[in-house]
Parts: C-alpha cells; structure tokens; sequence
C-alpha cells in the first residue's frame, strides 16, 4: 500500500459504522413520531353508531335540502351551444338522440320534467329509484352540480358541473331535447 492508501480501509470502516448509525438514530425517531405497538389504547376515541333502518331517509332528507343558487334567471341567456358542447363530456355514458341505447347510464333525450329513475329498459340504482321526484329544473340544477352528494348512492360518477353558466347551458341543451 502506497502512504495515500494507508487509511483507506479505515474510511471505509468507518462510512459502513456511520451509515449504521445514521439508520439507528432515524429508525428510533421514526418509532418515536409514529409508534406501531398494536396495543395502542385509543383513549379519545368516540363510538359512531348508525341506525342502519332510517339512514338511507335521513342521507336522502339532508341531500334533497341542500341549498345552491337558483340558475332559472340564467336560463333565460344560457347558451345552447355551450350546453351541447358541454354534454361532450357525457357521451362516454349517455346517449342524447331520440331512441338512443341506453349505455352505462340512460338515454336523456327528453328528460327534463319527467320522472327520475322512469327510463323504460334503464337498470337505476337503489338510491336514485328511493329519491323519487321528477327532472325539474331545480333538481338537474343540484344533481348536476355534485351527483353523488344530492343522491347519495347514485351510480354516476362524474364530479359534477362548478359554475352556474354551465349547469344552466346544460339544463337548456336537455330541455332543447324534445
């Protein structure tokens, strides 16, 4: 071994001994910040109880009164075109012709005013079939806004429409559908 070589093993002794020591302090901080015992009693925890009889009429009361702007006055200058550009986004799952297939979700050719989950050869969920009611245009207005929290349950999956110019573009490209 040349004199430049002479500490070489001990450096990497050394870096081996570090990096042992390094995981032990980290490992111990790890455990400390986020213990793992499965004995952990959980002494502020509160027992939740659901009344499995009466919860799907209480999700449904709650959603049904759930409270957003009246989009009728924007009805009256709502853009046709942008409603239909807009239903774009609906087609992977609905058909919008007269006579159209019903795909994942139903057909909506003529569904405003018309009963909810009343699509003849249309398979509903439980939970839109209980909420009953008809397409009016203050129920297309709150379900298109966010589907699954109007009818909690529902089979539609889609997040739902933010701004009130394009529920009401939306709702009149439907209403257009007769």
């Amino acid at each position: 071994m040349s004199k430049k070589d002479h500490l070489l093993l001990n450096k990497i002794a050394a870096g081996f001994v570090g990096a042992g020591l390094m995981a032990m302090i980290f490992g111990s901080i790890a455990a400390f910040v986020v213990p793992t015992d499965d004995n952990i009693e959980i002494a502020h925890a509160y027992p939740i109880t659901v009344d499995t009889a009466n919860a799907g009429a209480s999700v449904q009361k709650a959603s049904a009164d759930t409270q957003i702007a009246d989009i009728t006055p924007l009805l009256a200058t709502a853009d046709l075109a942008h409603g239909q550009k807009l239903s774009k986004k609906c087609t992977a799952c609905h058909s919008f012709n007269d006579g159209g297939p019903h795909k994942v979700g139903p057909n909506l050719w003529n569904i405003v005013d018309q009963a909810k989950g009343a699509k003849d050869g249309y398979s509903y969920s439980k939970a839109l079939l209980a909420f009953g009611g008809n397409w009016d245009i203050d129920a297309l207005n709150k379900f298109l806004l966010k589907p699954k929290k109007y009818i909690s349950g529902t089979k539609m999956n889609f997040g739902g429409f933010k701004k009130d110019k394009d529920r009401a573009a939306m709702i009149s490209y439907l209403q257009s559908l007769k």
